[in-house]
């Protein structure tokens, strides 16, 4: 599969304050695995950040996410060409922008043509008021009522998920592919040799059968085997078939 262009939506992530390089680094991985690339930096505790060796191990790949990144000294800065401001913020304001959990306003958004940026706070204190207030939404990831601490790159990779699958998403592609199911002679051939095995080690009675033959087809028709499945069976019953008779 082609990998995705990194490039393909006008997406900037902004982190504020941040205080851990390996949150930097993740937050980069985070945003790479669903096809972000803009990264932008605002007054982090570590002038150097992005090159440290702890924020290149988190990155895990993305390094060149953060060779792209920028840092600058204040939001409004961070804030350039960006036409639409989503703060995230884990406590409630009692002024600012209308409050939206990401999956109920992202469809909307992802419709128009804004330059969208996510902006997220320190890892101690989130975003101050003032931060908020530049924003025009305040998104609130659902958590569990008696404990809604995130992680700021588990934090980055659910805005990510989430505005990527608004965006349309990406395909999944199978790691594997689907085996090849066996067919009717196969299935009927695998039959065969078990009720020889079976009746080999006197665990089937050809004189009364009964009904095991066809209700253990059955069985193998909901199973819907695979080729290799039938190989597999049909070596079980040539080892039986090579035990003295009517041993079980």
């Amino acid at each position: 599969m082609t990998p995705p262009d990194l490039n393909p939506d006008p997406t900037r992530f902004i982190l504020v304050g941040t205080s851990h390089a390996g949150n930097v680094g993740a937050a980069a991985r985070a945003m790479k695995v669903m096809g972000f690339a803009d990264l932008v930096l605002v007054a982090p505790r570590f002038a150097d950040v992005l090159s440290r060796e702890e924020t290149v191990a988190m990155a895990s790949g993305a390094a060149d996410i953060l060779v792209r990144a920028r840092i600058v000294g204040t939001l409004a800065e961070a804030l350039e060409g960006v036409s639409h401001a989503c703060a995230t913020a884990m406590t409630p304001r009692d002024f600012g922008p209308p409050t939206h959990a990401p999956r109920a306003c992202f469809p909307a958004l992802a419709l128009g043509t804004q330059r969208v940026g996510f902006v997220f706070g320190s890892e101690r204190y989130g975003l101050a008021n003032e931060d908020v207030y530049r924003c025009h939404t305040c998104l609130s990831i659902p958590t569990h009522p008696d404990y809604g601490s995130l992680n700021l790159a588990q934090a980055v990779q659910l805005i990510a998920s989430e505005w990527r699958e608004a965006l349309g998403g990406y395909p999944v592609v199978p790691r594997t592919p689907d085996p090849a199911l066996a067919d009717g002679t196969a299935v009927q051939g695998l039959l065969d040799h078990w009720q020889r095995a079976l009746v080999h080690i006197g665990h089937l009675d050809p004189a009364a059968p009964k009904k095991l033959i066809p209700r253990v087809n059955q069985l193998l028709n909901r199973a819907a085997l695979t080729q290799e499945e039938v190989h597999l069976l049909r070596g079980i019953a040539t080892t039986l078939l090579k035990q003295p008779a009517g041993q079980r």
